[in-house]
């Protein structure tokens, strides 16, 4: 089950489809079982740096933060993959220097948070190869195949 929650007044508006959607093709691709569980979060940018600060020692917004788990619900026995935030004002920003849809970026980091949940990483060049493909091949499916995936 995918949780999918925004913050109160979230500005601008997520189509929440559009972000399960993006989270459904990316546990496809991963392979993974229908039975599992995560929760994405759609904030701002002040959640997100005050998280990047606590957990990433950056005291600056960041447009996508995951936080894997590798835990059984007790009450389901599902297990739970764990946690994405995105803030949606930075995806808008980013959205609007790409020149593409700020949905489409806001699925772009939807797929990039579930890749992290899975162990990916983009900090070695090597990984970030591994990484860049499977986001693109996973935007490609969701027929977003026109978005760029970006150095950070």
């Amino acid at each position: 089950m995918i949780t999918i929650e925004s913050i109160p007044n979230l500005s601008p508006a997520v189509p929440l489809e559009l972000v399960e959607k993006a989270a459904l093709v990316a546990l496809k691709y991963q392979s993974v079982p229908a039975e599992v569980e995560l929760t994405i979060v759609l904030s701002n940018d002040i959640q997100l740096r005050e998280l990047n600060l606590q957990w990433m020692g950056i005291n600056a917004p960041t447009d996508v933060l995951s936080f894997p788990s590798d835990e059984d619900d007790p009450e389901t026995g599902s297990r739970y993959l764990g946690d994405i935030l995105i803030s949606v004002e930075t995806a808008a920003r980013q959205a609007a220097r790409a020149g593409h849809p700020m949905e489409a970026e806001v699925q772009l980091l939807t797929v990039h948070g579930i890749l992290h949940l899975f162990g990916h990483d983009h900090a070695e060049d090597e990984e970030k190869a591994r990484m860049w493909v499977a986001q693109a091949e996973i935007l490609e499916n969701l027929g977003l195949g026109y978005i760029q995936v970006r150095d950070e």
